[in-house]
This record gives C-alpha cells, structure tokens and sequence, in this order.
C-alpha cells in the first residue's frame, strides 16, 4: 500500500510540474531622465558656504544596475542681483560640492547644469524661516490620545505669505517623514505643530513613541512653488487608497533649455532652515 501512495504522490507532483507555464509580462519602460537634487539649505548659525547638488539618471523599477551617477556634467549657481558665479566641482560619484556658496536671504539664484550637451536651468529664491520658539510633548493632539507627540511652537509672520516644510526622523530610523505646511488660516499666529508617529503600513502596526527616543527635527522656510511641487510628492510617496490620485511623473522646475521634451526630474531649492532635537520624557 505504501508504494502505491508513494507513486501516486510522485505522479501528482510531475503532473503539476509539467503544468507550469511561464507568463512574460510587457512592463512599460520610459527613456532615462536626468534627475537633480539641489537642495542648498542655509542651517540658522553657520556660513551655509559648504553645498552639494546631487546628480543621476532614473531607471527602471525593474532595473538591475544600482549605480544612476552622473559625472562629467557642469554646474553652477549664480546670484542674480550680483552676478557672482558658484562652481560646483565634480567629485567623480554623482556629487557636485562647493565651499564657496554666499547664501542672502530672499536673494534669487539660477542653477545651471549641463549634461550631454544639453543645457538645464532653474531659478529660486533663498526663502527663510523663523526660529523654533519651544519644543514639547503630548499626549492628545494626535489621531491616539494614548501616544506621545512632539509639538514644534514658532511664530508665523503676519505680514507675508509663509510655507514650510518640517523633516522628522527618529533616531535609529532609516528614512524621515515629510510634512507641508502653509499659514492660510493662521497667518500671524503662534503655532503648535505636532507629529505622532505613523502607521507601518508594510507591517499594520504602530509602534509609538516612548519617554527615552530622540527625534530630530528639522524646520524648512520654502518657497510657494516648491510647497506645491513637495505636497504631490508627499501624498504620491503616501500610496494610492481608495480616494488617492494616481500617481503621474512629477515634474520639477528645472527646463532643459536644449530639448524641452527631454525634461528632467528632481527640484533646485534654496531655504532657511532649524535644527533641532528633542528626547522624550
């Protein structure tokens, strides 16, 4: 009786194996974009001379080469009212550096980049930001009033338009979290901007925050475009749920002045920016 079994499980099991079929599956595939990360951000207290613009290539989700750097390109920034030139020197690994940047507030800049005989170019203002007045902890702003929040507490400025963006990221952790704000309804008021820790949606479970984690906090001064421009990529990054809208290429603001159907991805920004830490109680 056993050698029967024995031969039927082994029939069983060439049968399914001869059932197997290989499915191949067209994925779209789009041409390799330049991508620039410029992001000059002013830290309140020191010179802001020392700058890096990142530069690579995008690739397919399915890709297998890992390294996109581009080398070999030409960037600057010059300040508009003066004219005064920042080179940004190629350091061979897709990283362009300078030690020399001047940051002035409220001063407008032009990045220009050129890669493969194609002339990018992008221009923003250095937005600042005010001071982080307080930092503190609660316990009933959140969507839990069982866990803890941080609470950021600064003073908007009455007497202009003011966008933000704040970086939170635990000590520990492997990626920040991004979050928009602008003071359309609390324009000229002191503000108390909490943060409780979200949802691992990859796991379904929430590990909140306990008295002895540190978090670091970083607070932006940005511009309006660059606002609407973070706030689509904030809620693409989010996934897509039942009333999300599906996600599209997100184009930045910088112009390939050669070849406008080639565009590139990625944002040159400038901004003011705090600093700060904070330890649970």
């Amino acid at each position: 009786m056993k050698t029967y079994i024995t031969l039927a499980i082994i029939s069983i099991l060439i049968t399914f194996s001869a059932c197997t079929d290989v499915i191949d599956v067209d994925v779209q595939s789009a041409p390799a974009r330049l991508t620039i990360e410029a992001s000059l951000d002013w830290e309140k207290g020191t010179s802001g001379n020392e700058q890096t613009i990142k530069l690579s290539t995008s690739t397919p989700y399915f890709g297998s080469n890992g390294n996109s750097s581009v080398t070999g390109a030409s960037v600057t920034v010059t300040n508009k009212a003066n004219g005064e030139t920042y080179v940004f020197e190629d350091q061979n690994n897709g990283q362009y550096t300078t030690t020399s940047f001047v940051p002035v507030l409220n001063g407008t800049y032009t990045l220009e980049v050129i890669y493969n005989n194609e002339t990018y170019t992008a221009t923003e203002r250095l937005v600042p930001v005010v001071d982080i007045t307080d930092l503190t902890q609660s316990r009933n702003k959140g969507f839990n009033d069982e866990d803890l929040e941080v609470n950021v507490i600064f003073s908007d400025p009455e007497e202009e338009e003011n966008f933000y963006l704040f970086k939170f990221k635990e000590r520990g952790d492997l990626l920040p979290y991004l979050e928009d704000a602008d003071d359309e309804f609390v324009n000229g008021n002191e503000i108390s901007w909490y943060f409780e820790k979200e949802e691992d949606e990859s796991t379904d479970k929430k590990e909140a925050f306990v008295p002895g984690d540190i978090i670091d906090i970083e607070f932006y001064g940005i511009s309006e475009h660059y606002y609407n421009f973070i706030r689509i990529l904030i809620e693409q990054s989010g996934g897509t749920g039942l009333f999300s809208s599906t996600p599209v290429p997100l184009k930045g603001n910088c112009i390939n002045e050669s070849n406008p159907d080639n565009y590139a991805y990625g944002y040159f920004r400038l901004t003011e920016m705090v600093k700060k830490s904070y330890t649970f109680q």
